[in-house]
């Protein structure tokens, strides 16, 4: 294998290291030589995260950039030497964990070091009284879950992901679990953390149910996308395992009143786990098998906890889908739910018949909900070569909900993959914006939404977040070119 063969998407990748095997020996000296690799096939491994488009490219014999070098360290102090270290080198630092982040977060636009963070991969303490885990930021989602259930609790946080993601990754993001309308997003989820500066620092902020202690400085590590700190270690609320769950599903005419049922199941202060809404599109192509569900919109409920409040939601749930023409469809579209949640094999299935496709989410207040809905599927439709657009509601509030969009084509002719894949992406996130959303609702910034971000924080709230990166990354070695600058372009493309 021969790495210059390859196209690179975001970089050429002719190193900026000037003393490459220096480098590497003083990495060595702090990690041991078995924990620092500049092998090709490890260089090709941390090239890319889940970004679907980089299947594509891959297939094609493309890559979106490589990094220089890729480490492993196991302690917190291991990560801060490291850190120093590339300060002085001045050169980039990715954090990688499972590498399933879909919108470039860790790409390594810049080369430059991979830091993974499989080995910081420990449950450190369980708090039956405080309801608490602490846990090491690399521990795989799936794992902490099951190692909660054995011991009679639940973290709540279950993200389709959760096989091929970690603590860490879902802190950098601001991630939002399938559960998240009962348990809360991870924000919501996170009470303490130990963070490494980008200078090498570490800081750890205490576990506490809450503080009037001024601004909040741990907050701003929540959705960084290892662009101010690496978080090494967290403490999480944790739940007992629910006692029950109720299973319910209803299809109704039209997404609106699919929405106006949702509103007002949520203003009763009523929480289910799970609230899922697909629209007509993914219904047919989900729940196809369920007649009670042909040209409707269904939408899936799961109720759990304490056996006596889960009757009670139940039965308020029931009350107002049934007010609201919805169609009583039993259990079973909620169980085959639950047997095909994590699947995700339309992915995989796409790249090699030259399909284009990918999600994304937004958020939107209920007043402009059905609005944002028409406005994004209406834009993106009329994309030449687009053949899908769907949707489905997975993430709600008394206030609002978080869309999921899905889109797919073909390029035209004398159009390219990526310029296609721009496209869509930039007709969705304005449709969105235009209509009142905020153009993310839980897979974070990356490159893909980096040139937004103006629109989203206006330019005085963002020019101070840059302000924020300077003061704590004055060499910008954390994952630069992610969340505070735009690299959505390719190298050289003008327009």
């Amino acid at each position: 294998m021969n790495l210059e063969n390859f196209e690179h998407i975001y970089n050429d990748q002719r190193s900026q290291i000037k003393d490459k095997p220096m480098l590497q020996e003083e990495l060595s000296k702090i990690l041991g030589k078995d924990n620092v690799s500049c092998k090709e096939i490890d260089l090709l491994a941390y090239s890319s995260d889940s970004t679907l488009i980089s299947l594509n490219w891959m297939i094609e014999g493309k890559i979106a950039a490589l990094p220089d070098l890729v480490v492993w360290p196991e302690t917190t102090e291991q990560i801060s030497a490291v850190l120093k270290v590339a300060n002085e080198f001045k050169i980039p630092i990715v954090p990688y964990a499972e590498g399933s982040g879909v919108v470039g977060g860790a790409i390594p636009v810049f080369g430059g070091i991979i830091l993974d963070m499989k080995k910081f991969n420990n449950v450190l303490e369980i708090n039956d009284k405080n309801l608490t885990v602490t846990v090491e930021a690399g521990t795989n989602g799936m794992n902490l879950e099951r190692i909660l259930n054995t011991r009679g609790y639940t973290c709540g946080h279950i993200p389709q992901s959760i096989y091929t993601s970690s603590v860490g990754g879902w802190i950098a993001h601001r991630a939002a679990g399938q559960f998240s309308t009962k348990y809360g997003k991870i924000e919501d989820i996170v009470i303490g953390l130990e963070v490494v500066l980008p200078q090498g620092e570490i800081v750890r902020f205490k576990t506490t149910a809450r503080a009037s202690t001024g601004p909040q400085l741990d907050k701003l590590f929540l959705g960084n996308e290892g662009t101010l700190g690496i978080v090494t270690q967290a403490t999480l609320k944790i739940w007992p395992y629910p006692e029950k769950r109720a299973l319910i599903s209803y299809a109704f005419p039209s997404i609106i009143e699919a929405l106006e049922s949702c509103r007002l199941i949520l203003r009763k202060m009523v929480f289910p786990g799970v609230i899922r809404i697909y629209d007509q599109a993914e219904t047919s192509r989900h729940f196809e098998h369920v007649e009670n569900a042909k040209e409707k919109v269904m939408v899936v409920f799961v109720c759990e906890g304490n056996s006596n409040l889960v009757d009670l939601e139940q039965s308020i749930v029931s009350e107002i889908c049934n007010s609201m023409s919805g169609v009583d469809c039993g259990k079973e579209p909620v169980e085959h739910w639950f047997e095909t949640r994590f699947k995700v094999k339309e992915s995989s299935m796409f790249p090699p018949y030259k399909i284009v496709a990918d999600t994304i989410e937004v958020a939107v207040m209920w007043d402009k909900a059905v609005e944002l809905y028409l406005s994004v599927v209406e834009a993106t439709s009329k994309i030449s070569g687009n053949v899908l657009i769907s949707a489905h509601v997975s993430h709600f509030y008394p206030n609002g909900v978080g869309y999921y969009f899905t889109f797919g084509g073909v390029p035209p002719k004398g159009t390219s993959e990526f310029e296609f894949y721009q496209e869509c992406w930039n007709i969705t996130i304005k449709a969105a914006l235009d209509a009142g959303g905020s153009f993310g609702h839980h897979h974070g910034v990356g490159i893909n939404r980096s040139k937004w971000m103006e629109n989203e924080w206006g330019a005085v709230g963002l020019e101070t977040l840059r302000k924020i990166k300077m003061i704590f990354d004055p060499n910008n070695i954390l994952n630069p070119g992610k969340v505070f600058e735009n690299l959505w372009r390719k190298k050289g493309d003008e327009n």
